[in-house]
């Protein structure tokens, strides 16, 4: 292939990793490589418009002074935060004839400019296709999630979610009466079987890379999954939290890039990547939703301070969100590759990784003997922090494996490297 597109053989064999990683193709020892089967009927045309944070249960703030290594997954770094760009986008913001609109309530979905700059971000790299009048700001995740649930309080009355899952997701859906109906995970995402015989008309679930598992969802399934919501009238909110951070492939498309009659609800967040700390996150409704916020919740105002929403835009416009995206990815991938090869070293073939490549954490399955509870309080008594899984399951009976979270983003490469080697000193 590379000899006949006149290529380097590095291009090629990144473009087969990447439909590995997106379920079109698999690989067998000896055999190369097999394309996957799969209905092609899913397929539809896209072209033209489409058309239609809450502490997570087990954690605990690192207080005590016998906490060397805290492996907390959703802390970032401060050291690789862009503060004197963002120190600039804010003086910009404040010194403009603009901060006039910090006396006086503005724009109800959240400032126009900005949201033209995340339509422009979203299509280049998630493939999204939307409108600035599509775009909701609010304030986080559950913010998020919670103006959603208003919005589908009359149409659904319960909701899938995957197990596991956030633990905060199951609670906000549980806070607007709804049922929550866990769903089990296969390989590449939800059991569609199981979903299909739930009842629910939503389905909340993070296709690009599941949250806390780290599988990504193939492309058979993704299409499935849309063709399921059709025939049934039902939506899919897509949690696109992290998808930016993917170590040695391109991040995996949206599925709202597949849809194309309005059934999927996308979000994303400034958290992960950025900083959790200016609570800004965005919806991209689909058209016939959008009328009906506009309709229905028309006084709401925009949840998120005019000067974050000021600063970012001209954070993004200026290149310096894509310069701090090509930054923390790097920063990150290093981390990643320090905890894995530190893994292998330490404890070669006595634990197991799940999600690896992506994101800002890992789960480790620990074959030692010891349950989650004693993985954790062993941890803790050589200074090292680590995160329970089973706070994720709805039904805790269904999890049996002894496995544990470990994040890495708020470590330098030393410490993670430190850290592991505690680990391994009180586990084996």
């Amino acid at each position: 292939m590379a000899q006949s597109l006149k290529v380097s053989r590095n291009t090629v064999a990144s473009a087969y990793s990447q439909l590995c990683a997106e379920g079109y193709i698999t690989g067998k020892n000896g055999s190369g490589y097999v394309v996957l089967p799969f209905d092609v009927s899913l397929f539809k045309a896209i072209s033209g418009e489409k058309t239609g944070e809450t502490l997570e249960p087990g954690k605990r703030k690192s207080t005590e002074k016998d906490i060397k290594f805290d492996f907390q997954y959703d802390k970032l770094n401060m050291g690789d935060f862009p503060m004197g760009a963002w120190k600039k986008s804010l003086h910009t913001a404040l010194s403009s004839c603009e901060a006039e609109y910090l006396s006086s309530y503005n724009d109800k979905f959240g400032e126009w400019e900005l949201r033209k700059e995340i339509m422009q971000y979203l299509n280049f790299s998630r493939g999204v296709v939307c409108r600035p009048e599509q775009i909701l700001l609010a304030a986080g995740m559950g913010a998020s999630l919670s103006l959603i649930c208003q919005l589908l309080r009359n149409e659904c009355d319960q909701a899938a979610v995957e197990e596991p899952c956030y633990g905060n997701t199951r609670e906000v859906l549980k806070n607007h009466g709804m049922k929550v109906v866990p769903i089990p995970l296969e390989e590449d995402g939800m059991d569609l079987n199981i979903l299909a015989g739930s009842g629910a008309k939503l389905v909340f679930t993070t296709p690009s890379h599941q949250f806390p598992m780290g599988c990504i969802m193939g492309i058979n399934k993704r299409l499935n999954l849309i063709k399921w919501a059709e025939e049934n009238h039902a939506y899919i909110i897509e949690d696109d939290y992290d998808s930016e951070l993917r170590y040695n492939s391109r991040p995996i498309p949206s599925m709202q890039s597949m849809d194309s009659n309005g059934r999927i609800i996308y979000f994303n967040t400034f958290s992960k990547a950025f900083a959790p700390g200016i609570r800004m996150s965005f919806i991209v409704l689909p058209n016939a939703l959008m009328e009906k916020y506009t309709q229905n919740f028309s006084t709401y105002n925009c949840q998120v301070a005019w000067t974050e929403q000021k600063a970012m835009q001209l954070f993004m416009q200026e290149g310096s969100w894509n310069r701090h995206m090509r930054k923390i990815c790097t920063v990150n991938k290093k981390k990643h590759d320090t905890l894995l090869s530190a893994l292998h070293h330490y404890m070669k073939d006595r634990v197991i990784v799940y999600g690896n490549n992506a994101g800002l954490h890992i789960v480790l399955e620990v074959k030692n003997g010891m349950d989650e509870g004693e993985l954790i309080k062993s941890a803790e008594q050589v200074g090292v922090r680590i995160y329970p899984v089973s706070v994720y399951w709805e039904n805790t009976e269904n999890y049996r494996n002894p496995m544990v979270l470990i994040g890495y983003s708020s470590l330098t490469e030393q410490e993670i490297e430190e850290g592991i080697c505690l680990l391994q000193s009180a586990w084996f």
